[in-house]
Order: structure tokens, then C-alpha cells, then sequence
């Protein structure tokens, strides 16, 4: 049996990288997939890839900071798949820059995708989990939400915001059978990780334990778990997928 048959899931950030083998996973698994992310031309590859394989998915253009866009998205949803079963919050952006260089606005934006879109997502997706009767939300915080990194401080702040907001959710919305937990990706090869992994790689490997560093799908597989009814015990919980960082 599909391990996540006739299940509805929103998936942001889902262009490229980890959201990316999220979707790509998930319709494999039998879920009817909404994807969507900000990149709309790489986001509709995606979804003719997975549409080509069978998979039921609709991308939607989607900035997760907007309140409005959030609306909509859930009203598509809505209209195409008829409910809410599952949430990956899964978008995310990161600025390198020392605490004393970063501006309020850099801070803002940060703080609006990684922590303010998952607020907007739970808060629109999980009434209809209710409908349902059910649901599971899965936030993808990093080990950022878990130890200091330099550099990083507005996104280590926000992934750190969203693991205790993720235990709240899950304190406040398990009478209703809903699910909330957060995963925590070491450092995984993606585009956003692209861009420091040359100047940053001895770093990486100093910490991270295992000879490799994380893939998409290594991260995907964990989520594809929390979502499933696999884990229907587990809520309020972190899954750490770091390749042995955190455990120094």
C-alpha cells in the first residue's frame, strides 16, 4: 500500500532541493501534491516532471510571506483536492552576514519567510486538518534551531522560533488529532547551500561525523515518515537529520 494514499499536501519551497524530492516522493507514495514556491518557471518543470511519472500535483506561485497568497493557496487546494491533510513548511532563505552588518530589513526578510510563513501556513492549513479530522504539520526548521552558528544569526533566530513554535502547535492542536513536528537538516547540497559550500567545506566536514554531507533525499525520507501514519504517535518531537553535527 501507498504509504501516504489519497492524502492532500501542501509543500512549499518545493521548486528545488529538499522540497523538491519532498513533492517528488510524496506523489511516488500516493499523495495529491500542491506545490509551490516563488520561482513559478522552475516550479512548473517540476511539476511536468512528476505529472509525466503519474504523479496527481498542481504548482502554485507562492511568496509563504504574503497573508493574501496564503488565502489563495488554501482556496486552490481547496477547489482541486477538497481538503488539508498535510503541511511541509518547507520554504526557507538564508543572508550571511556578521550580527554588526546585517540591516532590519535583511532581519525582516529572513524572519518573514522562515518564521512568519509557517505561522501563516498552520494558521489557514490547520482549520481545515480539523475538517478532516486530522493532519499532520511538518516544519523544517535546521540545526541552526538547535546550536549557535556565526554568521547566521537572523536564521538560526527564526529556525530556532520554529521549533518551539512547532511544540506549541502540537501542545494546542493535539485534542483535534493533529500532528506537529519540526526536522532539523544538517548540511544538505541544495542551491541555497551552493553558494558557501566552497569557502565553508572544511567546516562542514569538520562537524559533520559521517564521510558525506546530506542529500535532498535524506532529509525527504524523514519527512515522508512524519507525514505518513507511520508516526501517528509522534508529535511535538524534533528529527534531527544531520549526518552526527549535533552530536558533538
Amino acid at each position: 500500500m501507498l504509504r501516504l494514499q489519497d492524502k492532500v499536501a501542501i509543500i512549499t519551497g518545493a521548486a528545488n532541493g529538499m522540497g523538491a524530492k519532498e513533492a517528488e516522493l510524496f506523489a511516488a507514495e500516493g499523495a495529491k501534491v500542491v506545490a509551490t514556491d516563488i520561482n513559478e518557471e522552475v516550479l512548473k518543470e517540476l511539476v511536468s516532471s512528476i505529472q509525466e511519472n503519474d504523479g496527481d500535483i498542481i504548482g502554485i506561485k507562492h511568496d509563504v510571506a504574503s497573508e493574501d497568497q496564503w488565502k489563495a493557496v488554501i482556496k486552490q487546494t481547496l477547489d482541486t483536492f477538497g481538503g488539508v491533510d498535510v503541511l511541509v513548511n518547507n520554504a526557507g532563505i538564508s543572508i550571511n552576514k556578521s550580527f554588526a552588518e546585517l540591516s532590519m530589513e535583511q532581519w525582516n526578510q529572513v524572519m518573514d519567510v522562515n518564521l512568519n510563513g509557517c505561522i501563516l501556513g498552520m494558521k489557514y492549513a490547520i482549520p481545515e486538518m480539523k475538517n478532516r479530522g486530522s493532519g499532520s504539520v511538518i516544519n523544517i526548521s535546521s540545526i541552526g534551531g538547535l546550536v549557535g552558528m556565526a554568521g547566521s544569526s537572523p536564521y538560526t533566530a527564526a529556525k530556532g522560533a520554529l521549533r518551539s513554535l512547532s511544540k506549541s502547535a502540537a501542545v494546542e492542536y493535539g485534542k483535534d488529532n493533529i500532528r506537529v513536528n519540526s526536522v532539523h537538516p544538517g548540511i544538505i547540497v541544495t542551491p541555497m547551500t551552493a553558494e558557501t559550500m566552497e569557502n565553508a567545506m572544511p567546516y562542514y566536514q569538520m562537524h559533520t561525523q559521517l564521510p558525506n554531507l546530506g542529500e535532498p533525499e535524506d532529509v525527504a525520507y524523514g519527512v515522508l515518515f512524519l507525514a505518513s501514519n507511520e508516526s501517528k504517535f509522534m508529535t511535538g518531537s524534533e528529527l534531527v537529520i544531520d549526518g552526527g553535527w549535533t552530536a558533538l
